[in-house]
């Protein structure tokens, strides 16, 4: 667990140098974090949440179910063991374009909207999650837009 983490947040690799770029692995962990992050957000964590971070996993990354769930359970490490979302949009921002940065903001959303709703707790969230990101608030509304006008939010797969 604990090497994970390491791993996760940049501690320095086996031969001692400090790498700029992590590995795309650490950053879908990071990611999943986000998204699960949000999934509980309402004090509810739905199946339709679950779904729609697991195809969002699967979509995005080109995964297989399997590689998904797996990733969704280092997810809910990394999620369980950071007291604060800092380190992760950090990892996040040292490793993405803004454009990247962008879609994961869209999928956040996607996750928001999973249950068909966004409550007064999740548009915080998604407001924190913009400025942790260096997003402005233009590319924040662009992408709930974008997702509210792809069939309200929810996944096709």
């Amino acid at each position: 667990m604990i090497d994970l983490l390491k791993k996760i947040f940049g501690k320095k690799a086996e031969d001692g140098k400090n790498h700029t770029r992590a590995s795309e692995h650490d950053i879908q962990v990071a990611t999943g974090a986000l998204l699960l992050e949000m999934a509980h957000m309402d004090g509810e964590f739905s199946d339709a949440e679950q779904e729609s971070i697991l195809s969002i996993l699967r979509r995005d990354h080109g995964l297989d179910a399997q590689t998904a769930a797996a990733l969704l359970e280092a997810s809910r490490e990394a999620r369980k063991n950071n007291v604060d979302l800092w380190p992760l949009t950090n990892l996040i921002n040292q490793n993405y374009s803004r454009e990247e940065k962008r879609r994961v903001i869209e999928t956040v959303w996607k996750v928001a909207y999973a249950d068909g709703k966004l409550d007064m707790h999740e548009d915080y969230l998604m407001h924190k999650l913009a400025n942790l990101l260096r997003l402005t608030h233009k590319e924040l509304i662009d992408a709930k837009l974008k997702v509210l006008h792809s069939s309200t939010g929810k996944e096709s797969n």
